[in-house]
């Protein structure tokens, strides 16, 4: 029998189950339970010497033992798991419907609150009520699929079979809600800005494009919301963040997901040295709330997350893990050939960078901000007043990845203009097109301000050991699956 025709007869024995169950009288669908509770609440309230107690709890039935007259089952909720005792003395009238129930199974059950002989602590149910009917034969081990892919594609039942794939995303909710308690009372005003927008701006990177029936107009789903938040620096509100979702037409790999969750925020009157001290201490807050020990492993890094962090500047960590002064283009150029990159057609400041991606960012395992980067670069950012050719800029390094990325912001509306035409030269005609309103934004006077953006999948893939972007995105784009 091949494993097509093994899963066919799963379903078919599940689906003359089904109609038994149907014939007694019963909705294998169910409806409204009333006030369950859940599995840790039933464990905590036990009392050894209160024979009294009865427990009512919901949930999926993830382990099966018939043993007769006698079936103990484990359902699994939100909170964990709780042993489930069924009888048939107890449940006489029932027990022609409880020999029906299967593993994946999700029922609710009430009764006596007890142990067994073994210290288990169980609801010796005297009412089974089938909640919904299970028609798929649920993986008896899915942590040890071949096909890793199947998890997540179906993350539904990733999350019940795999309880610490459910605890990490519990823990990525936590962490969300802690960025906005923090930021919260930073004085920080949390707000929402367009998600398809008439001009892609904020960042140098291609958009997805759709249209818009009605104006007969093509949009972009937002690859950043800078422009918009900084509109908002010019109408007055001096502390804004958005955590917001955006969307990236390119590659898919370890660390990307076309559509991702990045959390923006600007402050007026403040610079990228403010950036760095607020982004220190949220995610070290994080670390302490969230991390057992400031040492965590991260696929295969073991990464020190006590602070203080190493503030760096560009140029000299590319001279010390490149060995290339950063003053000396032909000793970088050489470098590049060196690291087989076709230099000849680039740029200078664009080769260097290239440089540096190559041979110094492996290398930041440590929390790293890596400061003053090349001025043309940076489009967006306000120049060092004592050396123009860098800019206020950092992005911070965790684990060989870029978590998060800070300007002092460029608020001169004739410098901004100019740096749009330079960074709208040779982009396709539909994305070349320069948002004048945020000009005429600026022209109305935006306050010096420091910006920052976080990504929080990334961030959250170190917090949790995570090695893939896909282990902290519930539904991540995937291939189509094929048949």
């Amino acid at each position: 029998m091949t494993n097509a025709e093994d899963i066919s007869r799963f379903e078919q024995q599940r689906q003359e189950k089904l109609e038994r169950i149907k014939e007694f009288g019963i909705d294998p669908y169910g409806g409204r339970y009333e006030e369950p509770e859940s599995a840790v609440d039933v464990k905590n309230k036990f009392r050894e010497d209160d024979q009294s107690l009865r427990a009512k709890s919901a949930g999926r039935i993830v382990l099966l033992r018939d043993i007769g007259k006698l079936i103990f089952l484990t359902l699994r909720d939100r909170s964990g798991t709780i042993q489930i005792g069924l009888s048939k003395k107890l449940l006489a009238e029932q027990w022609d419907i409880v020999k029906l129930l299967e593993l994946g199974d999700i029922i609710g059950a009430s009764g006596q609150l007890g142990k067994t002989k073994t210290g288990e602590i169980t609801i010796w149910a005297d009412d089974i009520t089938l909640l919904s009917k299970c028609l798929l034969q649920p993986p008896e081990k899915f942590h040890g699929l071949a096909d890793v892919d199947q998890r997540y594609r179906q993350r539904y039942v990733d999350l019940w079979a795999n309880p610490d794939v459910m605890e990490r995303f519990k823990i990525r909710s936590a962490i969300v809600t802690t960025i906005r308690e923090f930021l919260t009372s930073e004085g920080f005003f949390e707000v929402e800005t367009p998600m398809m927008q008439t001009v892609a701006g904020g960042a140098a990177a291609k958009p997805f494009i759709t249209h818009h029936n009605t104006l007969d107009m093509d949009l972009f789903l937002r690859i950043a919301p800078e422009l918009f938040l900084k509109r908002l620096l010019v109408g007055g509100m001096e502390k804004v963040f958005e955590i917001n979702r955006n969307f990236r037409n390119e590659g898919l790999s370890r660390q990307h997901n076309p559509e991702f969750t990045m959390l923006e925020l600007y402050q007026a009157y403040a610079d990228y040295n403010v950036m760095m001290d607020l982004t220190e201490g949220l995610i070290s807050l994080l670390v302490e709330k969230f991390c057992p020990d400031p040492k965590v492993q991260f696929a295969d890094l073991t990464i020190d997350l006590s602070r203080p962090w190493r503030r760096a500047s560009y140029a000299e960590l590319l001279k010390e893990f490149g060995g290339c002064d950063i003053d000396d283009i032909k000793s970088i150029r050489k470098k590049a050939r060196e690291l087989e990159i076709n230099e000849s057609n680039m740029d200078d400041v664009i080769v260097t960078g290239e440089v540096f991606e190559a041979t110094v960012e492996d290398n930041l395992i440590d929390p790293t901000f890596v400061i003053d980067y090349p001025a043309p670069l940076c489009p967006l950012t306000k120049r060092k007043k004592d050396n123009p050719r860098y800019a206020e800029r950092f992005e911070l390094f965790i684990g060989k990845m870029e978590l998060a990325n800070a300007y002092t912001e460029l608020n001169d509306p004739a410098v901004q203009e100019e740096n749009f035409r330079l960074q709208l030269r040779g982009q396709e005609e539909s994305m070349a097109t320069m948002d004048k309103d945020f000009i005429t934004a600026l022209k109305y006077g935006m306050p010096s301000a420091g910006g920052l953006g976080i990504g929080i999948d990334r961030l959250v893939m170190v917090l949790t050991g995570a090695a893939s972007i896909r282990d902290v995105i519930l539904f991540p784009l995937l291939r189509p699956a094929r048949d």
